[in-house]
């Protein structure tokens, strides 16, 4: 890992986000290949506008699945198509603007679980008609146990109709989408036979009311988005024939938490790069910054991993700290100041964040500079 790319980090002084252009390519191509159908990329995965566009030029990619509408409203500015909105928005004002625009009024699709969203929408969407998709809580629920995501209010085939028919109602809306997000099936880890039971169990219920739901909405208007799925089962939609598109965009990165699934075949892509800066023993190092802990529940799991020099592992009295992170292990007796350290994220697109840009390196050591959303001086939270 470290050779081939020696000199593009040489003299390192601060943290640096690197993406790995060759194992990018390599799960691009693992997505494509488990994939029955057209990928949505999740941008909160990525948040590279150039990385976005790049993809979305490739075969087996279209569309986006946008984490804000802001950051929807934003992309079809620079010309990306087919932007649907994963989660509800309360923004007023970036609704009203999509529908005063032609163009994003036919490229943005906005999220709605309740009738108080699809009343925001109606209230703000003055001019052009908006579009509107429905989400479909997709988590098992086994008498008072709730496996998956706590996402939305609409759960049966009669919830997805009722709420189809107070967005068809009204002449500003026009309803065209469905998603639904296993979020226990595609962002778990198969880590056991207790986990994959689950899945199985899960999987059997979502087929059988997916179907039933879509039957259910398509009553009221026809359908133009049914998405579904992650990077974590996309193999499991052959021959599903509900399902229109399946959302991924974790497994181009493949961060730590992304190890263990099964069917992938996913190459770390993505890392920041952290100089040593003090070495207050002979088998301890520290380097600048690396406190770079991903969302979720706190723990283990949600800390940053080291990727190279193997072995190197953090004190558990400090951790992973906001302006040093003191390393220890074997490898650290040979390293000098200034050696970088790599690290993978936990989580994917939450790494860019932290970065105004990353470097897109061949393996080559060709280096091509990318900025992020932060680099391109956009927060959408």
């Amino acid at each position: 890992m470290s050779s081939p790319w020696s000199s593009v980090l040489e003299g390192i002084a601060a943290p640096t986000a690197v993406i790995d252009a060759a194992a990018l390519r390599a799960n691009a191509d693992d997505l494509r290949r488990r994939s029955p159908m057209p990928i949505r990329l999740a941008s909160k995965s990525i948040r590279v506008r150039g990385l976005l566009e790049r993809l979305l030029g490739e075969d087996g990619f279209a569309g986006v699945l946008a984490y804000s509408a802001a950051e929807a409203r934003w992309l079809v500015g620079h010309g990306v198509q087919d932007v649907l909105v994963a989660y509800p928005t309360v923004d007023r004002d970036t609704v009203r603007a999509v529908s005063a625009d032609p163009v994003a009024a036919e490229q943005v699709t906005f999220m709605v679980d309740l009738e108080e969203h699809v009343r925001l929408l109606a209230e703000s969407a003055t001019e052009h008609p908006v579009r509107v998709c429905i989400d479909v809580d997709s988590s098992l629920r086994l008498g008072p146990v709730h496996l998956g995501a706590h996402r939305s209010a609409v759960h049966s085939p009669g919830e997805a109709s009722a709420l189809a028919a107070e967005v068809v109602r009204r002449a500003n809306l026009r309803l065209v989408g469905l998603m639904f997000y296993d979020a226990q099936v595609a962002g778990v880890p198969d880590t056991g036979r207790h986990v994959r039971l689950m899945k199985e169990r899960s999987w059997a219920d979502l087929v059988r009311r997916r179907r039933a739901v879509r039957e259910a909405v398509e009553q009221h208007a026809p359908l133009e988005i049914v998405n579904a799925g992650g990077t974590g089962s996309l193999h499991r939609f052959a021959d599903d024939g509900v399902v229109t598109d399946l959302a991924a965009g974790s497994g181009l990165f493949a961060p730590a938490l992304f190890d263990r699934y099964d069917g992938a075949r996913l190459r770390s892509a993505a890392f920041f790069v952290s100089p040593v800066v003090r070495k207050p023993a002979d088998d301890v190092v520290v380097t600048f910054a690396g406190g770079y802990l991903a969302s979720g529940p706190a723990g283990p799991s949600r800390e940053p991993v080291v990727a190279f020099p193997e072995g190197l592992k953090p004190l558990s009295q400090e951790g992973f700290g906001e302006v040093q992170t003191p390393l220890r292990g074997p490898a650290a007796r040979s390293m000098r100041l200034g050696d970088p350290v790599w690290f993978r994220h936990a989580k994917a697109g939450e790494m860019c964040e932290r970065f105004d840009q990353v470097l897109l390196v061949e393996a080559s050591g060709e280096v091509e500079p990318l900025r992020t959303y932060r680099g391109e001086g956009k927060n959408f939270g």
